[in-house]
């Protein structure tokens, strides 16, 4: 006979590691379909020293590791498996893998989302040896340092503002003559000395030996080349959910985010969406394991007050 879980959690990060520990705690079956290793996007951040209690330094795979075994300690189970489908509305739902199908009385999401990329030659092969994706994160590493911030929303408005805090210069380069971001970020932008705008650029490359040592740019209006000297470039151009398996499935906001407040109830009655995919003002590990256990809270709720689903 085919188990059927009281939750699986897709996605095996801060979020979903929480969640199982939270569900396991409350006496729930769980499983954390995963499609690679744990921890998520935390995994590729070699120094974490903003979420309490790990000390500063602390490596995201082996912390990402340290959630699994602690959620496995109490019961959870790991799949590892790309999901490849889901139905959020059968009862009991499913969970379709490229390794057989899963079913749940309720569902926790917990996919997360991804650094918008620039697409340019060896951007990824020089990730950690210069260029960086979250300024909360990597900033501390260019303490005193020059560098870029790529991008001109919101995004890079608030790198920029607290890189410079950190570093010794940082340059904002944005493709257009003024930023998108919010004007809520321009008095305080104005008012940091270090910060200076490189405008009308195209970004043409990175300029490197072992690590990165400046950015081949193009100026769109006067044809100008340069090169801006900085050890770090932080691209800062927005993130994509990891929500292409919900579409038209649950409700989702116009940039793709799962539609969910601090209770992470989607649209969908049993179906929790916890961590970077959903809406929020902050996405951070700290926040992605608070919504972890509020989703396996709710998810335990939901079963109770509901005991002739499946």
């Amino acid at each position: 006979m085919t188990e059927i879980y009281d939750t699986i959690i897709i996605g095996g990060g801060p979020a979903g590691y929480t969640a199982g520990l939270y569900a396991a705690r409350a006496g729930l079956t769980a499983m954390v379909v995963e499609m690679l290793s744990p921890g998520g996007q935390m995994a590729t951040t070699m120094e974490i020293d903003n979420y309490p209690g790990v000390g500063p330094g602390a490596d995201g795979f082996a912390l990402g590791e340290k959630m699994q075994h602690e959620a496995e300690a109490f019961g959870v189970e790991s799949h590892f498996a790309e999901v490849t489908d889901v139905d959020l509305v059968s009862s009991p739902k499913k969970v379709i893998t490229n390794d057989g199908t899963f079913l749940a009385r309720t569902l926790i999401l917990a996919t997360g989302a991804s650094p918008r990329k620039l697409g340019l030659p060896e951007e990824e092969s020089l990730a950690g040896r210069g260029v960086a994706y979250c300024a909360t994160c990597d900033g501390r590493f260019y303490r005193g340092k020059n560098v870029a911030v790529l991008g001109g929303g919101n995004s890079a408005a608030a790198d920029a503002l607290y890189l410079s805090k950190l570093c010794a210069k940082v340059y904002l380069v944005h493709r257009r003559d003024k930023l998108r971001a919010d004007p809520y970020y321009m008095k305080p932008l104005s008012a940091a000395k270090n910060i200076e705008y490189v405008w009308d650029q195209q970004i043409d490359g990175f300029v490197h030996e072992e690590k990165l040592t400046g950015i081949a740019l193009t100026n769109k209006k006067t044809g100008e080349k340069q090169v801006l000297p900085v050890e770090g470039a932080f691209v800062a151009i927005g993130r994509s959910p990891n929500t292409a398996l919900f579409q038209g499935k649950l409700d989702l906001d116009p940039t793709g985010y799962v539609i969910a407040g601090e209770t992470t109830e989607t649209s969908v009655p049993g179906v929790f969406a916890a961590g970077d995919l959903r809406t929020k003002p902050l996405r951070q590990i700290v926040t992605a394991t608070a919504d972890g256990a509020v989703a396996a809270t709710k998810a335990a709720e939901w079963i109770m007050a509901n005991p002739d689903q499946a």
